[in-house]
């Protein structure tokens, strides 16, 4: 049963702007998040623009938005084979208990300038 949908998009000139403002990128991507994405140099942005949406359509989708949620608590990360995958701690975690959801589905994509997000609840 799907408990909630979310989409959301963001503009990869958001990151640039985020990388120039000292601390800021570790408040909103857990520490293993951050450490895997700017590994990729040039594409750092992209991806972390990606991931940035997926932590604000993770909030859409509980219906609640991300109050009372650290976002560095909501972790995206790639498997072995690519496909990006959602894990939660902490603040991010009780929401998603409390919303009946026991399984998070996520698609990204990012070109130039956007990055979207979808990701499903599932109950």
């Amino acid at each position: 049963m799907i408990v909630g949908i979310g989409v959301d998009v963001i503009h990869v000139k958001r990151m640039a702007r985020w990388h120039s403002i000292p601390g800021l990128l570790e408040r909103y991507f857990h520490p293993e998040e951050l450490s895997a994405v700017l590994e990729k140099g040039a594409g750092a942005n992209l991806s972390l623009a990606a991931r940035f949406a997926a932590k604000e359509a993770f909030g859409k989708a509980l219906g609640t938005g991300l109050a009372g949620i650290v976002l560095k608590d909501i972790m995206v990360k790639n498997c072995f084979n690519g496909r990006p995958e959602v894990q939660v701690f902490g603040t991010a975690r009780q929401a998603l208990e409390k919303s009946g959801a026991v399984r998070v589905h996520i698609s990204l994509t990012h070109e130039q300038d956007n990055a979207i997000a979808m990701v499903v609840l599932e109950g």
